[in-house]
């Protein structure tokens, strides 16, 4: 599974150019400043409201936890993997919402539905397949998009504040319900002010820890590097290790060939599906290059200055690893998991119920929200070692049909692509000459 949702990025970063190098420094003004244009074109959301609501799925305990699991299972080698990772997963996630866009359909109530199902079924004609992807995604949403966040919430809350689970389950049951029943744009709007909040706050911290502590940051790097190649236990315990955990977080992280980010992404405004492909491919580059890199630092120096690691838990070794650095770095690492877990509720309820629409149709809409809200508080309350399995096992069952979909229609891709560039050359025509 690896290999193929890595190989994927890999084939799809050649047949494009490396795009998301060349472009990159574009998406990002996009994702943040939309054009005119784009905000009069069809959709129910902004490209910032799309992006957001794919980072809240994204942006969860994979980057707190993910990022500190690689760090004791594969060293400090694992988090350039983890960049690997993201740098090929760009051109994956990029891919992706261009298919969504093109194929995407209104639904029942006006609102822009697709993603894989949509794209797998007009796309390919093969209806089974689209079938077959969104029963994996309706029940998956349940589990890495649910239960597990809200465990690991509610795990957190009690170790820390002595909360109890029945409380942080009513609390968040109530909030959740409040947000998803309102459908998309209810989501994207809370999405676009909780994301920003509590991606700026983690980062800020990060960056406390790493400006306060200058004289660590040379050496963490040289020592994520030198890891990351290291041969002293042969090339088989390298590859078995180091590139594992940190390819396996990093996907775990930014989801990128899953097929969840481009059901966000189908509700964009936007005049071709290209310039949504570069909003989203800015997700990944968020969330794993930066946000996990904060993390992964963190790590790193700590054990560098003299921390005493003898923890393994991954979730407890992050918290006290900023607490090695702040007066109230435990605390600051649970509240972020608080926000990174509930926001990752919002955005999978919207992809599982997109995947359920398209099994049913719109009768099942707001029965599966009111379920969805119920596993809420049914996740703070059961111990759920089974789930996180069953969870990995539909995740993984997700990528098969849509990295098949997305090697298959990689030809409409790149015409998409060429066509975009063609209308860039224009549109930097254009201002050129109104500037002169």
């Amino acid at each position: 599974m690896l290999v193929l949702l890595v190989g994927t990025g890999i084939f799809l970063t050649i047949r494009l150019g490396f795009l998301q190098l060349s472009q990159l420094p574009y998406a990002l003004k996009l994702a943040f400043f939309p054009s005119q244009q784009d905000r009069k074109s069809a959709g129910d959301i902004s490209h910032f409201q799309a992006l957001m609501t794919a980072l809240a799925a994204t942006i969860g305990t994979g980057n707190i936890v993910g990022v500190a699991t690689a760090f004791v299972l594969g060293g400090p080698g694992a988090i350039f993997w983890m960049w690997i990772t993201a740098l090929f997963g760009m051109a994956t996630k990029y891919g992706e919402a261009v298919l969504a866009v093109k194929y995407r359909v209104v639904d029942a109530y006006g609102e822009m539905a697709g993603g894989p199902m949509f794209y797998i079924e007009k796309g390919l004609g093969w209806k089974w397949l689209a079938v077959l992807f969104a029963f994996f995604g309706a029940v998956a949403a349940f589990g890495i998009g649910n239960l597990v966040q809200i465990n690991s919430v509610a795990g957190n809350m009690a170790s820390t504040f002595h909360v109890s689970p029945v409380i942080t389950g009513i609390v968040l049951t109530i909030f959740t319900a409040i947000v998803i029943l309102g459908g998309i744009k209810s989501i994207g709007r809370w999405s676009s002010i909780i994301v920003p909040f509590m991606a700026l706050f983690y980062i800020l911290a990060g960056l406390y820890i790493v400006f306060s502590n200058l004289p660590l940051v040379g050496p963490a790097f040289a020592l994520i590097f030198s890891d990351a190649f290291s041969a002293e236990a042969g090339l088989g315990a390298l590859i078995g290790t180091t590139i594992r955990y940190g390819v396996a977080r990093g996907l775990f992280s930014n989801e990128a060939g899953m097929g969840s980010a481009p059901i966000a992404a189908a509700a964009a405004k936007t005049d071709h599906p290209c310039r949504q492909g570069l909003v989203s491919m800015t997700g990944t580059f968020l969330d794993t290059i930066i946000v996990c890199t904060i993390t992964g630092l963190s790590l790193v120096m700590a054990s560098l200055g003299g921390f005493a690691q003898a923890e393994t838990n991954a979730a407890a070794l992050t918290s006290q690893s900023f607490q090695y650095f702040l007066p109230f770095g435990s605390i600051l690492v649970t509240i972020a998991l608080v926000f990174f877990a509930y926001s990752t509720v919002l955005g999978w309820s919207y992809y599982g119920e997109k995947c359920f629409y398209y099994l049913v149709g719109e009768k099942g809409l707001i029965p599966y929200r009111l379920v969805f809200c119920a596993m809420v508080f049914v996740g703070a309350v059961t111990e759920l070692d089974l789930v996180w399995s069953i969870a990995d096992t539909f995740n993984a069952a997700m990528c098969v049909p849509n990295l098949i979909a997305l090697i298959l229609l990689s030809g409409v891709i790149v015409a998409e692509t060429r066509d975009f560039k063609e209308l860039r050359a224009r549109e930097i025509a254009q201002e050129i000459k109104k500037a002169s």
